[in-house]
């Protein structure tokens, strides 16, 4: 069954690097480098089996729903600021 989830982990992290890939392919607007396919997958693997982690430890149901909770808002906050820099300096052009 555990074997089973970090498949899933994969496959999952691979489907998702799909939508950007044949994005490239047919829009302008989509411009993905190598480097930031290499940073999602390790944003999303990272963040898949970071879950999956938790899922094996933690006992209780509440615990694991924060945990998870708060592992999918530091991957939210880490992609935000890399595809917008949210939390940039707000004087960084004068």
């Amino acid at each position: 069954m555990k074997n089973k989830r970090l498949l899933f982990i994969v496959f999952i992290v691979a489907v998702l690097l799909l939508i950007p890939l044949i994005a490239v392919q047919f829009s302008k607007e989509v411009v993905w480098t190598a480097s930031d396919f290499v940073i999602a997958a390790v944003l999303l693997l990272g963040t898949g089996l970071a879950i999956e982690f938790v899922l094996r430890k933690v006992k209780t149901t509440r615990n694991r729903i924060l945990l998870s909770g708060i592992i999918l808002a530091a991957l939210f906050l880490i992609w935000a600021e890399l595809a917008v820099g949210v939390f940039g300096t707000p004087f960084a052009g004068s």
